[in-house]
């Protein structure tokens, strides 16, 4: 019973992180138990995220949990380390009488040797090719049952470890390397694919937290919308009672005068003065409804033509010879150091300030592509929410939408004073559908900008109207 309890132990009492028995175990809310220095080694690398995650059930915190410390677990955990360390003790194979404990087995001797009797291996010429390796109680698995040689070779055909024999009847024509080398790919295959993985991981959680942005901004844009309607009818009903007590006071006066005369004079002046309140009301809705472009055509009489900013592009952003056109590469492009370059973001900007109405169209290739206007303050080293567009009070994005076919068109409209940023799907018809919309207020002229995401291979470049 004691054996199967020590087993059990093995299996769970155990930190996701380094795999091994827990040590200084906590808890978190969620229920599961880490190593004290592994989970806050790991969440001090969420802090810029500002959300703390459990590797086991993936459950996520936004603010960082209380780490409550385990009595229990940390007794346990040191009952079953005590436990493993006496059940792994290999004792010396020369040794007569007392066995001392092993401090190296060999692979080539199949045996395991004390530091005293391991001194031939180290003083010896005929040792010097034998492979010592940490003590061990199963050697004879490293050895090759059919021809009693140790296996250093590996079959990729059967993916097993063979002896140097082996691919002479059993394993021939087959594909055989090197153990060593066997297990150098592995490892290599392993580290690409965590980094795969990471990469993944991090693309999520930047979709993420920009559609929770997303979310934000309509919030806002609805609640402003909300407020403007309400001012609005305000108004108009100010308006309306302001006219008619006008009207009022206009009539008693005609009554005090012409009291003899009221029927049909009295008639046409109610008729002028509900006309002169109709004409208001009129007036007021044209002011209100002055509109912002609508059609294409009108949209392309406030076009700007963007030219990209060099000494703001991330040095593996390739411009076009007409800096209209930035292409992310896998190389880095020799730029000399300059105040406003981008060091950790791959975004650029453009060199003209962009102030009162204003239209621009953005055609793009690949994915991760996003469209950007920014101050020119926001930084351009630091953390990725103090940099990259989006992130942050100084700058707006739209993620440019996957598509099929070879290229597509993105509208940018932009009225500095109004407080208004529009992006528009500009059709092969040439019509425009609204896909978002920003209502805000601008503190700072803006320029416009390119985003794309690491691995993406996509590129953007400005269209001339």
């Amino acid at each position: 019973m004691a054996q199967k309890g020590v087993q059990f132990d093995r299996e769970t009492i155990s930190c996701s992180i380094c795999f091994d028995i827990l040590k200084e175990p906590v808890f978190i809310p969620c229920g599961h138990s880490y190593c004290m220095r592994c989970i806050s080694d790991f969440w001090d690398g969420e802090d810029d995220k500002n959300i703390y995650s459990c590797l086991q059930c993936n459950e996520t915190f936004t603010v960082r949990p209380v780490l409550v410390k385990s009595t229990m677990l940390g007794e346990l955990a040191e009952d079953l380390r005590k436990s493993r360390l006496q059940a792994e003790d290999v004792d010396c194979d020369v040794c007569t009488g007392t066995k001392r404990k092993a401090s190296q087995s060999c692979l080539v001797c199949l045996a395991s040797y004390c530091q005293e009797h391991l001194q031939p291996h180290y003083e010896g010429v005929a040792f010097k090719k034998h492979k010592l390796v940490d003590p061990s109680k199963t050697l004879q698995e490293n050895i090759c049952s059919r021809h009693d040689e140790v296996m250093k070779m590996f079959c990729r055909t059967d993916q097993q470890s063979i002896c140097y024999l082996c691919p002479v009847d059993q394993h021939k024509g087959h594909n055989t390397v090197s153990a060593a080398e066997e297990w150098t790919e592995k490892q290599g295959e392993v580290k690409e694919s965590r980094a795969k993985i990471q990469r993944n991981i991090e693309d999520k959680e930047e979709y993420v937290n920009f559609l929770n942005q997303q979310v934000e901004a309509i919030k806002l844009s609805a609640d402003q919308t909300v407020e403007d309607t309400e001012n609005i009818f305000t108004l108009l009903i100010c308006l309306v009672q302001e006219r008619s007590s006008e009207v009022k006071k206009e009539v008693r006066s005609k009554q005090q005068t012409e009291v003899t005369r009221l029927g049909d004079h009295l008639q046409d002046i109610l008729m002028e003065g509900w006309t002169n309140i109709s004409l208001t009301l009129e007036k007021e809705d044209i002011l209100l409804s002055l509109s912002e472009p609508k059609t294409r055509a009108e949209f392309l009489k406030l076009s700007k033509k963007i030219i990209l900013d060099p000494n703001t592009a991330h040095r593996r952003l390739k411009l076009s010879d007409d800096d209209q056109r930035a292409t992310l590469t896998k190389r880095y492009i020799p730029r000399p150091d300059h105040p406003d370059r981008f060091v950790g973001c791959y975004q650029v900007l453009s060199t003209e300030h962009l102030t009162g109405r204003c239209y621009w169209e953005v055609e793009w290739d690949g994915d991760g592509v996003y469209v950007a206007v920014a101050y020119k303050s926001i930084k351009r080293t630091g953390t990725q929410k103090e940099c990259l567009f989006g992130r942050n009070d100084n700058s707006w994005i739209f993620p440019c939408p996957k598509h099929s076919r070879q290229t597509m068109r993105l509208g940018v409209y932009l009225n500095h004073t109004a407080g208004i940023l529009s992006f528009y799907c500009v059709s092969d018809s040439m019509t425009m559908t609204l896909l978002h919309r920003v209502d805000t207020t601008f503190t700072e002229p803006l320029l416009a900008g390119v985003r794309i995401l690491y691995g993406s291979g996509g590129s953007a470049g400005f269209c001339n109207l």
